[in-house]
C-alpha cells in the first residue's frame, strides 16, 4: 500500500470527499466496562464516573492498572483503512479530564500509567503511514477532574463558585495548543458539549484553532454555529435534506466507551444502509469503536466492520466524494441514491421480484448508460414521458439473481446534471 503525502491527505477539501470516518472513544473508563460495584451503570460507559458519582480520588486510581497490553495503533489504523474509512477522530481528552497523550499542562495523563506511551502520537503516525486524516476530540467545557471545569458536583461543592475562565485559559487553550503543535497536521478539532459556555469563549477557541492550524476544521459542537460543519445529534439522521456540511456520530452498539455487557451490535446491513442514506443527504458518517481496557477492539464490532469494509472495497465509488442529491418528492421503494457529478448510483436495498424492475419517476435528464457497479454488466433501461400526466419514468431491469442481498449498486451515467421535476 502506497501512503499518501501529507499535502494530499490534508487537501483543503478533504472533508468534502471523506464521507466515512472512524471515531475512537478510549480512556480510563474502558477498565470499568460500564460496571461499578457489580452493577451496570446506564447512559454511556464513558460517562460512568459522573453517572455513578465515583469520587475523583477513587477514579484516578484506575491509572495504576492502565497497562493496555493489547493496544496497537498501527493495527487499528490499518484496519480502518481496509474497512473503507478515510479519517479518524480520537478522544485526546474526554469529560473525565484524563489526557490520552503526554500533556505538560496536567500530570493526569496516560504517560503516568503503566502503559506510559502517547496514544495520540502513535495514532497520528499510523494515520500518516496509511493515508488517513488524523483528528482529535477535546471536551472543552466538561472536566470532572478540575474544580473549575463543568460537571463534577460530588467532589466539588455545587455551592462553590467556579472560575471557568481560569480553567479555559490555564488548561483548555494550553492543551489545545499542545494537540495542534505537537502532532503534525490535524484535520479537525472535534469539540463537544459546550452547554452554557459563553459565546465569546467559544469564538476565541475557534479562532485560536485557526491561528495555530488555519486548515484545521472545527466541529459544530464548539457552539453557537461557529464550527465549520454541523454536528448532528448522536446517532440521528435528518429526514429532510440539509444543504450545509454535516456529520452524524454513530455508535456500533448503545454506548461510546467499552461496555462488557452491551453486545447489541448494529448489523452490517444497518451500517451500510445508514451510510448510504447519510451520503445521499450530503452528510458524513463517523462510526465509533470503543476499545476495551486492554486496548483491544471488541470482536463484535470488528466482525461488522469487516463486512462493511468488504462492501466498501467493491462499492466505495458510490460513497467517496459524493454530494447531496437534489430534493426528491417521492419515497424510493427500492432503496436510496447517491450522486457524484453526472453519475447516479441506485442503491437497491429491496431487490424486486419478477420482472426485477426498479423505477425513478420525474427525472427528466437523459440517461447515457446503466450497469452494475461491481461487474460492469450493462443493464437494460427505459425512459419515457407521458404528456397528459406530465410524468417521466426511468426504469431499470435488474438481473434475475440478486448480486448483493444487502445493497446492489447500479451505476447510471447521465447526459447532464441530475434534476427532478417537483411535485405539482
Amino acid at each position: 500500500m502506497q501512503a499518501k503525502g501529507r499535502e494530499e491527505i490534508m487537501d483543503a477539501h478533504w472533508f468534502d470527499k471523506a464521507r466515512y470516518g472512524m471515531f475512537i472513544h478510549w480512556g480510563l473508563y474502558a477498565l470499568m466496562g460500564g460496571v461499578y460495584q457489580g452493577q451496570e451503570v446506564p447512559y454511556g460507559a464513558e460517562w460512568i464516573m459522573k453517572n455513578a458519582r465515583i469520587p475523583l480520588e477513587e477514579y484516578r486510581r484506575l491509572m495504576e492498572r492502565f497497562a493496555a497490553e493489547n493496544f496497537d495503533a498501527d493495527e487499528i489504523v490499518r484496519n480502518a483503512k481496509r474497512w473503507g474509512m478515510e479519517y479518524l477522530v480520537f478522544t485526546a481528552k474526554h469529560h473525565d479530564g484524563f489526557c490520552m497523550y503526554h500533556s505538560k499542562v496536567s500530570d493526569y495523563n496516560i504517560t503516568n500509567t503503566p502503559f506510559g506511551r502517547d496514544v495520540v502520537k502513535e495514532l497520528a503516525e499510523a494515520c500518516h503511514k496509511y493515508g488517513l486524516v488524523f483528528c482529535t476530540y477535546y471536551s472543552q467545557m466538561q472536566d470532572w477532574a478540575d474544580p473549575n471545569g463543568w460537571g463534577n458536583d460530588w467532589d466539588f461543592s455545587p455551592d462553590r463558585e467556579k472560575d471557568f475562565e481560569k480553567y479555559f485559559r490555564d488548561k483548555v487553550k494550553p492543551q489545545v495548543k499542545e494537540l495542534l503543535t505537537g502532532y503534525g497536521p490535524i484535520g479537525m478539532m472535534w469539540f463537544d458539549t459546550p452547554y452554557t459556555m459563553p459565546k465569546e469563549l467559544c469564538l476565541e477557541l475557534r479562532d485560536y484553532v485557526k491561528e495555530l492550524q488555519p486548515d484545521c476544521l472545527v466541529s459544530g459542537r464548539v457552539g453557537y454555529g461557529l464550527g465549520d460543519f454541523r454536528e448532528i445529534p448522536d446517532n440521528e439522521t435528518p429526514v429532510l435534506s440539509f444543504h450545509k456540511p454535516w456529520e452524524t456520530p454513530t455508535t456500533m452498539n448503545n454506548t461510546w466507551g467499552y461496555s462488557e455487557r452491551d453486545h447489541e451490535w448494529k448489523s452490517a446491513e444497518t451500517i451500510q444502509h445508514k451510510l448510504v442514506t447519510i451520503v445521499q443527504k450530503g452528510g458524513h458518517l463517523l462510526l465509533n469503536i470503543g476499545p476495551d481496557g486492554t486496548g483491544a477492539v471488541p470482536e463484535g464490532s470488528s466482525k461488522v466492520l469487516e463486512e462493511v469494509g468488504a462492501w466498501m472495497q467493491k462499492n466505495g465509488e458510490s460513497i467517496y466524494a459524493c454530494e447531496a442529491v437534489p430534493d426528491y418528492s417521492y419515497q424510493l421503494r427500492f432503496g436510496q441514491i447517491t450522486l457524484h457529478g453526472q453519475t447516479l448510483y441506485l442503491h437497491v436495498f429491496n431487490y424486486p421480484r419478477f420482472p426485477h424492475e426498479i423505477i425513478v419517476v420525474d427525472m427528466p435528464v437523459k440517461v447515457k448508460s446503466v450497469q452494475l457497479l461491481t461487474t460492469g454488466e450493462p443493464l437494460r433501461f427505459i425512459q419515457s414521458y407521458e404528456i397528459a400526466r406530465n410524468e417521466y419514468r426511468f426504469r431499470v431491469i435488474l438481473p434475475e439473481t440478486c448480486p448483493d442481498p444487502i445493497d446492489t449498486v447500479v451505476k447510471v451515467e447521465l447526459e447532464g446534471p441530475l434534476c427532478f421535476q417537483p411535485l405539482q
